[in-house]
């Protein structure tokens, strides 16, 4: 491990602690992360500006995977941006209105859109989507092209949410469980694999060079495209199962444990 290019990690459960916090120690970890030339990105299943919060400082320098692969920024420039057809979008909707208990998110390029008035469900979701509006109607067009559908439930995603949207595989779309309580819906081979891909192609970077970190099943293509690639030790088995080493848990910040374990003993 000693010709790592590029560091790519989750957010939520893996970069972050359960509080939604980034270890105070980041800073001083990135800095000898820019001096060895190492591309930091980080990647989620959050919108734009839910990632880029925690990075104001350093944005113009790293890149940024969002809307789980939907989106790629590397140093402010646009590298891919995908778009959901309506069609689907409706269809989607629709389905989802039936599951008890779901509530949509649209999330598009300004925004995220929404159509509940769950107020506990608004307070959740909008620490993820920090950028977002309220609509009557989901199924009508807006002004803004949408990446992804996000849908939740409370009383988890992998019982009652995923098996009511999975037909929709059958129709060119993606249906992953990004959470606990979280499913998105994408058009198909958009994930984090192929946005990580996107970065390494224009860098000239090999799975080789790169280090990744994910907790739940949408960043299983994230590791697979990557030589050293950690499960945390709070992620879901299926990651476990497809990773190549283990990290400790998010509220250990077991993510800079693993970086500052490669970059020793520069730094200690």
């Amino acid at each position: 491990m000693n010709d790592i290019k590029l560091i790519v990690t989750d957010m939520d459960g893996t970069f972050l602690n359960s509080e939604y916090e980034m270890s105070p120690d980041f800073p001083a970890i990135y800095e000898e992360l820019k001096k060895r030339n190492i591309l930091f990105v980080p990647a989620s299943g959050r919108q734009m500006p839910g990632i880029t919060q925690y990075f104001t400082e350093i944005e113009s320098e790293i890149g940024f995977i969002a809307e789980n692969g939907g989106y790629v920024v590397y140093k402010n420039e646009e590298l891919f941006a995908d778009k959901l057809e309506h069609q689907f979008v409706i269809d989607i909707i629709k389905t989802i209105r039936r599951i008890p208990g779901a509530r949509a998110v649209l999330s598009a390029k300004k925004k995220a859109y929404y159509e509940s008035d769950d107020e506990t469900f608004v307070n959740y979701f909008t620490r993820y989507y920090t950028e977002n509006q309220k609509v009557d109607d989901l199924t009508l067009e807006v002004d803004d092209d949408a990446f992804k559908i996000a849908v939740y439930h409370p009383e988890g995603s992998e019982k009652n949410i995923y098996p009511y949207l999975k037909h929709f595989e059958d129709e060119n779309l993606e249906v992953v469980v990004s959470g606990k309580y979280w499913v998105d819906v994408m058009n198909r081979n958009i994930n984090k694999g192929k946005a990580l891909e996107i970065i390494q192609k224009k860098l000239n970077i090999l799975p080789s060079q790169t280090m990744a970190f994910g907790d739940y099943m949408n960043d299983i293509e994230m590791l697979k495209n990557s030589k050293f690639s950690y499960a945390m030790e709070n992620a879901h088995p299926s990651v476990k199962k497809a990773a190549n080493f283990l990290a400790a848990n998010n509220d250990e910040f077991g993510v800079l444990e693993v970086i500052e374990e490669y970059l020793n003993p520069v730094i200690r």
